[in-house]
């Protein structure tokens, strides 16, 4: 009897096999001729139907990559979180706050115990002149053997010098041990170039982050200068005379010891270069003399507001001018386009004019407004002119290029101080002192449209190519 049709058994035809993109990456896996059996395509494992009544199995979840997290709307936090990026900041800013307390500190010391503010005045100016000098060879130190191995010892040395500046003042030593401490220990390195050069390594291919981490920089000099003299002058007076530069020495070693330590985020050590010195790069010695007729500005309108109010009152209402500018930084920060150098020392020129107006009406509360408004021109100025000094720095030496900036900042301070002073003193009225900044501020406006260099497009277009 022939076997029947339907009893006859045939082998099942094998599956075919095709490649196919498997989370590890290309696999074989079975097509079958079925295009309902088809093997998925997705990384979700397939399970078997349930049998009727049965109680269904839970499916294994999809093994799709983890989606990466949304981007905080605000710059700040995107700032903040880089890798790192808090743990810096937070040691740079405790180093930097002492900046503002050596200079009130060593001037209560001194005159408290040799009853002489001429004195004082000169030893603080010895340190900041000494300081000047040597700030841009410590950043050329830094730039070529890295910030953990330079900034630590020079730090150490400072702080030494003030120990023993805060000695010698104590058995009553002669003025040219004060003078010579003063020099000798005018080591400190820039704290604040050094966290923008760690900012300008990690933000290096995103120029709209950068601008945020220079405005919050500018934002933290002025709160440092803001809050330093005022919590020096009450350890002075609260404590003893030497109590603002003891504490200013410990919190400056701590800050530093604290920002040398996050060694991931240090910027590499840049090779020897042959270059010669950030000066000599293209356009950079007209855009340093435009820093140093911006610290006119400031150090004139520091000393007349002083010998206008004359009193009390004269910190917290010269705070406020710190206060606007910590306020326009912040906001400038979120602003993505940002003004030209021109523009913002058109602005300045043009806000400073109000604390000249607001003493020729007598009224101290008209004076602090108008020191608030005109303030919000800083910030801005500050962070544009920083930003244009990286681009014109080689990456190389741009420790030694904003170092350098900040040195003729330091520099117009001091000749707008001289400035400001002298006129408070010979003119018929303080009044005529707050010419001073205005002039200052128009210098460096007229110093910016006449010798505005061809080379920040080829500066842009350097920055550009490097990120």
């Amino acid at each position: 009897m022939p076997p029947r049709p339907d009893l006859m058994t045939t082998p099942a035809p094998k599956p075919a096999h095709h490649l196919t993109l498997t989370p590890a990456g290309p696999a074989l896996a079975p097509r079958y001729r079925e295009p309902a059996a088809a093997a998925p395509l997705s990384a979700e494992r397939s399970l078997p139907s349930p049998r009727p009544g049965s109680r269904a199995r839970p499916r294994a979840r999809p093994l799709h990559p983890a989606r990466p997290r949304s981007r905080p709307a605000n710059p700040y936090l995107r700032l903040f979180a880089v890798p790192g990026a808090r743990a810096f900041t937070v040691g740079n800013l405790i180093a930097r706050l002492p900046m503002g307390m050596f200079g009130v500190g060593v001037i209560v010391m001194i005159a408290g115990a040799y009853d002489s503010y001429a004195l004082a005045g000169a030893v603080s100016a010895a340190g900041m002149a000494a300081g000047a000098l040597t700030a841009p060879w410590i950043a050329r130190l830094v730039d070529r053997h890295g910030q953990a191995r330079i900034a630590v010892p020079a730090t150490a040395w400072a702080v030494l010098g003030q120990l023993v500046m805060v000695a010698c003042v104590h058995v009553r030593a002669p003025a040219w041990a004060l003078l010579a401490t003063a020099v000798l220990g005018a080591t400190a390195p820039n704290t604040g170039g050094m966290s923008r050069a760690r900012w300008a390594h990690l933000l290096k291919g995103d120029p709209d982050a950068r601008h945020t981490a220079n405005a919050f920089e500018q934002a933290a000099d002025e709160l440092c200068f803001m809050l330093g003299p005022v919590l020096a002058a009450f350890l002075c007076s609260a404590l003893f005379p030497a109590a603002g530069s003891l504490a200013g020495s410990a919190l400056f070693l701590t800050g530093v010891l604290i920002f040398a330590a996050q060694r991931d985020t240090e910027p590499p050590v840049a090779p020897r270069v042959t270059a010669g010195s950030p000066l000599r790069a293209s356009g950079m010695p007209a855009l340093l003399a435009v820093f140093l007729a911006t610290g006119a500005v400031f150090g004139a309108m520091e000393v007349v507001t002083l010998a206008y109010v004359d009193g009390p009152v004269a910190g917290p209402v010269l705070a406020l001018q710190a206060a606007g500018s910590c306020a326009a930084g912040l906001v400038y920060g979120h602003v993505r386009r940002t003004a030209g150098l021109a523009a913002c020392l058109a602005a300045m020129a043009a806000l400073m004019t109000l604390p000249l107006l607001a003493a020729l009406t007598g009224s101290v509360l008209a004076l602090a407004g108008a020191l608030l408004l005109a303030g919000m021109a800083t910030a801005p100025t500050m962070v544009t002119g920083m930003t244009l000094v990286q681009r014109q720095t080689p990456a190389a030496q741009l420790n030694e290029g904003m170092t350098l900036a900040v040195t003729a900042l330091l520099g117009g301070i001091a000749l707008g101080s001289a400035t400001g002073g002298w006129l408070a003193e010979h003119a018929p009225t303080p009044t005529y002192g707050y010419l001073a900044p205005v002039t200052a501020a128009t210098l460096a406006l007229t110093l910016r449209l006449t010798t505005r260099p061809r080379a920040d497009a080829r500066a842009r277009a350097g920055a550009a190519a490097r990120s």
